[in-house]
Formats: structure tokens, C-alpha cells, sequence
């Protein structure tokens, strides 16, 4: 039997006596334990499985260039980060783009946008047009709806596709979610959108206004999140594939 034929045999097995993961996390442990991290290989897995919370941080942290791959930096690089953290969060402080009253969401956005020179008043997004191209596949009377409506271009866009749902969705939900962005996959965003819109259908149909329908997609149920960014992954690898890596 091969390797992978046996890795695929114990994943099987696992899965189905209630140990899901099992093999995945063991996988993840022998990527991190490279002298030399491999970022494709780290960006793949989060891609396909999510994260284990006792490795996020790192990998996290690896796959967005926080960290190098390289080990033996890690303790001085984060030194050097922290002085970059608070020499960009004065900076914005100094300009009047943020100040002590400003949602953490919102600051972090800004120091992004500082360091990759995209510091613009009215940012756009090309999000929502993907988010009604596959509202559209997915159910095109739902999005006649709104567009009747006139909810269409009032959807809380900026919470969905800005603020990547931070605010919307509860932390072990957006962890899930953010395993995706962090990774290189900014496209799960719409496909979370469409989810929650399709989740909420018989609601949101029977709303007749654009307020009512924005306020509630503002505040939507947490208890139904996981269920909703599950699917919502599912739909990801239904129209974008499920990723892979390169050998």
C-alpha cells in the first residue's frame, strides 16, 4: 500500500469513527516542523481543511509575511514588528485617519492600506459584482427580489466584503472563514454573502423594503453561522474547485 493510498485509508477510518481532523492536524504538524516552511503548501491546506486554533496564529502569520519561513527568525522578526505596529498606528493617529475611538476593524484596514500605499477615502470593491454573478446561479428570483426592492445595492457591503464579516459572523465562525482570506481565496467573502442570503430566503422574501431587509441582513442569527460558512465552502469548491498544490 502506498503512502497516500494509507493517508487516505486512515483519514476514512478516522472520519468515521468520529475522529475528523485527526490526520489533517498530524499533516499540518509535519509541514510546521520544516527548517524551512513551505507558504504553498501552508496555503493549500488552509484552503482545504481548517486550521487547528493552537496553529493559526502561526500560520497565519507565515502565510501573510508577519513571520519568515525560516524559524530561527521568528522571535526577532516579531520584535521588529511590534515597532512597525505602533510607528503605523501613530502615523494614521498623526494624519487624522483613525483615533482612539475607531473600530479595530477599521484600523487595521488603514494600517494595510498605509503600507501598501492604497490609502484612498472611498475605497472600492469588485465584490458585489461577483456576489450578484453568483446569486444568480445560485437563485435568480431571490436577487430579482431585491432588486425590486431596491435593496440590491444597500446590502451591508461594507461589513461583508470591508470588514471581511468581523461584527457579523461570531469568532469561531470568522476564524473558518478568515483561514480562506489569509490564505489567498478573498472570493470565499461572496460566496459567505450568497450563503447567508439563500440560509435567509423565506425571510428575506417576505421583506418588502430595502431598510427592513438591510438591518436584518446586519443582525442574522448566530446560531445558524457554522451551518452557513460550511455551506458557504461547500459553494466555493462547487464553482472555484477545491485547491491544490504543485508538487
Amino acid at each position: 500500500m502506498t503512502d497516500d493510498s494509507q493517508r487516505n485509508f486512515r483519514s476514512v477510518y478516522y472520519e468515521k469513527v468520529g475522529f475528523r481532523g485527526v490526520e489533517e492536524k498530524k499533516s499540518l504538524e509535519i509541514l510546521l516542523k520544516d527548517d524551512r516552511l513551505d507558504t504553498e503548501k501552508l496555503c493549500t491546506f488552509s484552503q482545504r481543511f481548517p486550521l487547528p486554533s493552537m496553529y493559526r496564529a502561526l500560520v497565519w502569520k507565515v502565510l501573510l509575511g508577519i513571520l519568515p519561513p525560516h524559524h530561527e527568525s521568528h522571535a526577532k522578526v516579531m520584535m521588529y514588528r511590534k515597532e512597525q505596529y505602533s510607528d503605523v498606528l501613530h502615523a494614521l493617529k498623526v494624519v487624522r485617519f483613525v483615533s482612539d475611538a475607531t473600530p479595530q476593524a477599521e484600523v487595521y484596514l488603514r494600517m494595510y492600506q498605509l503600507e501598501s500605499g492604497k490609502l484612498p477615502r472611498s475605497p472600492s470593491f469588485p465584490l458585489p459584482k461577483a456576489f450578484e454573478q453568483y446569486l444568480t446561479l445560485e437563485d435568480g428570483r431571490l436577487l430579482t427580489h431585491l432588486k425590486t426592492c431596491s435593496a440590491a445595492p444597500k446590502l451591508p457591503y461594507d461589513l461583508w466584503f470591508k470588514r471581511c464579516f468581523a461584527g457579523c459572523l461570531p469568532e469561531s465562525s470568522l476564524q473558518r472563514v478568515w483561514d480562506k482570506v489569509v490564505s489567498g481565496s478573498c472570493k470565499i467573502l461572496v460566496f459567505v454573502a450568497v450563503e447567508i442570503l439563500l440560509t435567509f430566503k423565506i425571510k428575506v422574501m417576505a421583506l418588502s423594503s430595502a431598510e427592513k431587509i438591510t438591518k436584518f441582513l446586519e443582525n442574522i442569527p448566530q446560531d445558524s453561522s457554522d451551518a452557513i460558512v460550511s455551506k458557504a465552502i461547500d459553494l466555493w469548491h462547487k464553482h472555484c474547485g477545491t485547491p491544490v498544490h504543485s508538487s
